[in-house]
């Protein structure tokens, strides 16, 4: 993926060079983030991913995970590797909208978000990876919003 418009052929097909992706790793090579388990042992993950993604769990369980993936790295010789954790969010207008669970997320206001968020950041999250996916709101009035009401938190990272 880091040549200009690669060819290649699988058992799925081929696009014939008719796709490209942007922008090009600078490294000379594509970073592989594990996502889950991807059926491995944690061990391999923490030796061959340059990072993983996790989903959302308790914040206690998630710092167990989190601190455990990263003593495999450390145990294995490698380089810190960020811990990234996707959630599902819909965005309530009312930012005092207490958590209400969906798949893999919360239905909330933007006040828990940001609390939600930020014990996250305590226990080492690196990235959250949001996805919209079951948000009742209007896309580009919720990005806004996180925008104006959420990323002025993070600022700092």
């Amino acid at each position: 993926m880091w040549e200009d418009a690669p060819a290649f052929e699988n058992a799925y097909g081929s696009p014939h060079s008719g796709m490209d992706m942007l922008p090009k790793p600078t490294t000379g090579r594509l970073p592989l983030l594990i996502t889950g388990g991807s059926q491995q042992d944690p061990d391999w993950i923490a030796r061959h991913g340059d990072g993983w993604i996790t989903y959302p769990r308790s914040t206690a369980v998630q710092a167990r995970i989190i601190s455990d993936g990263r003593a495999r790295v450390d145990a294995a010789g490698g380089r810190a590797k960020p811990a990234v954790q996707s959630l599902y969010v819909d965005l309530a207008k009312d930012p005092q909208t207490p958590p209400q669970p969906i798949h893999l997320g919360f239905r909330l206001g933007a006040t828990h978000l940001r609390a939600y968020l930020k014990s996250l950041e305590e226990i080492g999250v690196n990235h959250v990876a949001f996805n919209l996916r079951f948000n009742q709101a209007d896309t580009e009035e919720t990005l806004k919003r996180l925008a104006d009401d959420i990323l002025p938190e993070f600022s700092h990272v």
